[in-house]
């Protein structure tokens, strides 16, 4: 059981590594091309859709990564569920405010830079929990 669950929370790291990296390289670079109006319509459709990939991704990580703590608390599953949890930490305390900025119509160009320059920090988190996972799979 303990496999199945350490396999599940791989999956959902290599698909947040994935979607992460596209979102850094391609999606909130991309926000700075557009008008203000014309940002918080794709916005409202991005936001919502993206949704449908992100909050499972997420919640799995958060899951699983507690439910691991719980059966093992060893120094890898301790850093990890750390790991997921400053995610969720970021996720929620700086790109929440900025996206319902956006929403609202009230982001700045500095605003949609931050968003791009803090994404890093989530780009990396989710970069190594996933090869921190994919090391200990195969360790």
């Amino acid at each position: 059981m303990i496999q199945l669950l350490e396999f599940a929370t791989l999956l959902a790291d290599a698909a947040m590594f994935l979607l992460i990296c596209c979102v850094q390289l391609i999606i909130y670079p991309s926000f700075l091309y557009y008008s203000k109006e014309q940002l918080q319509s794709w916005h409202y459709s991005y936001t919502f859709r993206i949704s449908y990939l992100v909050v499972p991704l997420m919640i799995s990580q958060l899951i699983g990564s507690l439910l691991r703590v719980f059966q093992l608390a060893d120094l890898h599953n301790l850093i990890y569920c750390g790991g997921v949890l400053l995610t969720w930490l970021l996720t929620f305390s700086i790109f929440v405010p900025l996206h319902n900025k956006i929403s609202k119509g009230e982001a700045s160009p500095a605003d949609l830079q931050k968003l791009v320059k803090w994404n890093t920090s989530r780009t990396f988190l989710w970069t190594f929990l996933f090869l921190w996972n994919l090391a200990y799979w195969f360790w």
